[in-house]
């Protein structure tokens, strides 16, 4: 009777090297595909990000000049001359006002009119030759 045999063949390294190197490569090429797309990925997302900044400066600046331009009307001399004679004030007189001749800082000016009054008593005193 015939038996059946099985064959036997023993592993060949190189085959076993040569598939581990593919899988090794094949490895390699799909992280690197999956990096590529996932940085592509962050790109367009960091687009519309920039995008939207892009857009919130625009509006920032014209928020800015509409304010600047508001800030200019509110001190302009007419406005401010038209607002005064709304509120009943009227131009001073000129003995309703009075020049400062000396400022000190920090200060209310009071530490100053003692220094001059002082000095003005002081030269007062004084013999003349």
């Amino acid at each position: 009777m015939i038996k059946h045999q099985r064959l036997h063949r023993e592993p060949d390294p190189r085959v076993r090297r040569s598939f581990a190197a593919a899988l090794a490569i094949s490895a390699v090429l799909v992280v690197s595909a999956l990096l590529v797309v996932g940085l592509r990925v962050q790109q367009v997302r960091l687009g519309y990000q920039l995008d939207v900044l892009r857009s919130e400066r625009l509006r920032t600046e014209t928020l800015i000049r509409q304010l600047e331009i508001e800030v200019a009307t509110l001190r302009s001399p007419l406005r401010l001359e038209q607002r005064a004679r709304q509120l009943g004030l009227t131009v001073p007189a000129r003995d309703q006002f009075r020049l400062a001749r000396e400022y000190v800082t920090g200060t209310t000016g009071l530490a100053a009119a003692q220094k001059n009054r002082v000095e003005a008593a002081l030269e007062e005193s004084r013999p003349t030759p």
